[in-house]
């Protein structure tokens, strides 16, 4: 499967978790430290629309940078808003050629084929936080174990910071791949 189709389908299992979230399940943490279930949810529409407007323009400008990662990206349509960010990200990623392209992220210049990898192990973990928070699972395994390998190939001791990812956690025994993933990503589960 290429990643393309990889990120398909974290978008669609990501798009079924978040319309999936009532209004009064936005308030609930997520095991994202200091984050409720709402600001994972606009986190991961700003993140959309960055690595949307990246793949389409290379980067995004400084102005509208500030406002997608720290603005409220959501308004009142938070399924609305991540779905159409989503469908966005997607579009700009599936243009021929659009892969070999270098881009600028908050985090550096990269192919936007690398940037595609980390997107699918950034959302896939954000999905897990918003599922993990409200009571509900991912539950394609084989997703969350690409999402895990890609992981550990790209987060290294230079990114467990905190406001990045914490340190690995352990995993309980019999731990779902939903778990392994969070624990990866510094969740305590």
């Amino acid at each position: 499967m290429s990643n393309v189709a990889l990120m398909q389908k974290v978008v669609d299992q990501t798009v079924d978790i978040v319309n999936q979230v009532s209004p009064a399940e936005l308030g609930r943490p997520s095991p994202c430290e200091g984050w409720t279930v709402r600001d994972v949810i606009n986190h991961i529409t700003g993140g959309a629309t960055i690595f949307a407007i990246s793949a389409e323009q290379g980067s995004v400008p400084d102005d509208e940078l500030t406002r997608l990662m720290g603005g409220d990206n959501l308004g009142t349509d938070y399924k609305g808003s991540f779905s159409k960010a989503a469908e966005r990200a997607m579009t700009a990623f599936e243009q021929p050629g659009v892969l070999d392209k270098i881009v600028k992220l908050p985090f550096g210049e990269m192919p936007a084929g690398v940037a595609l990898d980390i997107a699918i192990f950034d959302v896939a973990t954000h999905a897990c936080d918003i599922a993990y928070a409200t009571g509900r699972t991912v539950d394609d395994t084989e997703l969350l174990a690409a999402a895990l390998a890609m992981g550990r190939q790209m987060v290294g001791p230079e990114l467990r910071a905190p406001g990045v990812f914490g340190d690995e956690q352990p995993a309980p025994g019999g731990a779902s791949p939903q778990e392994k993933l969070l624990a990866f990503a510094g969740r305590k589960v």
